[in-house]
């Protein structure tokens, strides 16, 4: 692929290597902006060594489809001609070229500022996506001359070159699907259609969407078979979800996986975590880089977890931190319960082992663990490590001061 570029190229070019960051690219500079040829003659020095068919096509059409460009593929292999193009039939062709015709085949384009006006009435216009035999591109290229009311090497020029040597193909797209950016207006209306047609897909596979409308999923994201998303739903970054998932509204899930039967409840944010089958998350949870859950993990209201891996059938209900933590199987961990995990330098691994359980409002002061089985009562800051099969305490002794409320009264006045 030959991106080329010209206006900010540098920027350009960084943008396009960071989204296509596998791709084979080589990159073609047009230093001065002189009209479409001359950007695919600068291009030339990039396919020197190659001879084939050459596909030439905007970088503003985000809508264009594969199936357009292999029937475009069929129509020049059909044709036999030098050259085959996308055309496409507008209402308003305004500041469009117009795909001329004598006898149904095409002769010529024609660029709107200079039509006459017979032309101008002509609706069938030129989508700008060509697939040219690299024999006859870089020739016909250098024969191309500014003769135009712009003063610019128009590529349109090829198809009446093309004409001469033999029939030029033409396949038809849709408005919409040929149509480019120009504007964040535009940008933003080729965004939705994208997005439907990216939702409706995963509806026909059996992906219940409650909202279309306001469903956001990115194009390389799975979702399983009866699976149903709620309103305002966001799935980026390649994120993974099995079948029969619930997700409600709100929640926002990049790069991650989520297992079969789990259900993730309104306002939760998944960013690369890992979640097993049957899981109950949310509402309102937060599951960080490195979350691993096992099967049957339950994270509620306001818990937050990072480098966490959780075994099968733990719990966390309620507002609690969980980083950098390996917990067993069978856990429970108490409302307001912490890992106390940076030092101020390093971050230390907290380990629960199985069937642990931590009271409400315990403070984990990693580097620490909790032996299988044993218990941290409510209130407890662990410092050091709790044995297996033992109770953690460390909370003052409780004084009562009976009186102490009328003296300080009397004390007041």
């Amino acid at each position: 692929m030959v991106p080329v570029v010209g206006h900010q190229a540098p920027e350009v070019e960084k943008a396009i290597r960071a989204q296509f960051p596998e791709a084979a690219l080589r990159f073609a500079l047009q230093k001065e902006q002189r009209g479409t040829a001359d950007a695919v003659r600068s291009a030339e020095g990039a396919l020197k060594d190659f001879s084939g068919r050459v596909l030439i096509l905007y970088g503003d059409v985000p809508l264009l489809r594969r199936e357009t460009l292999e029937a475009l593929v069929a129509a020049h292999e059909a044709g036999k001609g030098p050259l085959s193009l996308v055309a496409t039939t507008l209402e308003d062709p305004t500041g469009y070229g117009r795909v001329l015709r004598e006898g149904g085949k095409v002769t010529r384009i024609v660029e709107h500022k200079d039509c006459t006006p017979a032309q101008r009435a002509v609706r069938e216009c030129n989508a700008g996506i060509y697939l040219v035999e690299s024999s006859f591109l870089w020739r016909a290229l250098a024969e191309i001359r500014p003769q135009n009311a712009q003063g610019e090497y128009y590529l349109t020029d090829l198809v009446e070159m093309a004409a001469r040597q033999g029939p030029v193909a033409s396949i038809d797209a849709d408005a919409t699907e040929t149509a480019g950016v120009n504007d964040r207006v535009e940008l933003a209306a080729r965004a939705r259609v994208m997005q439907q047609r990216i939702n409706e897909r995963h509806m026909r596979a059996g992906v219940t969407l409650q909202d279309p409308a306001t469903t956001f999923i990115d194009e390389d994201v799975t979702v399983g078979a009866d699976t149903e998303l709620g309103p305002l739903v966001t799935l980026a970054a390649g994120t993974v979800v099995g079948r029969n998932v619930t997700i409600g509204q709100g929640s926002v899930l990049t790069a991650s996986f989520v297992a079969d039967g789990t259900a993730i409840k309104p306002y939760s944010v998944f960013e690369e975590a890992k979640v097993g089958e049957r899981c109950i998350i949310g509402p309102f949870s937060r599951l960080r880089p490195g979350t691993e859950l096992a099967e049957e993990v339950h994270l509620g209201n306001f818990v937050e977890t990072k480098k966490a891996v959780i075994g099968k059938g733990s719990k966390a209900n309620h507002l609690a931190y969980l980083g950098d933590a390996k917990i067993g199987s069978k856990v429970n961990v108490g409302a307001g319960t912490i890992t106390c995990n940076y030092d101020g330098v390093n971050k230390h691994l907290t380990e629960l082992g199985d069937g642990v359980f931590i009271g409400s409002d315990t403070q984990l002061v990693a580097p620490v663990s909790v032996g299988d089985g044993a218990y941290v009562g409510a209130g407890t800051t662990v410092t050091k490590n709790v044995p297996p099969g033992s109770l953690a305490v460390s909370r003052s002794p409780q004084v009562n001061k009976e009186g102490w409320v009328a003296r300080k009264k009397e004390r007041q006045g």
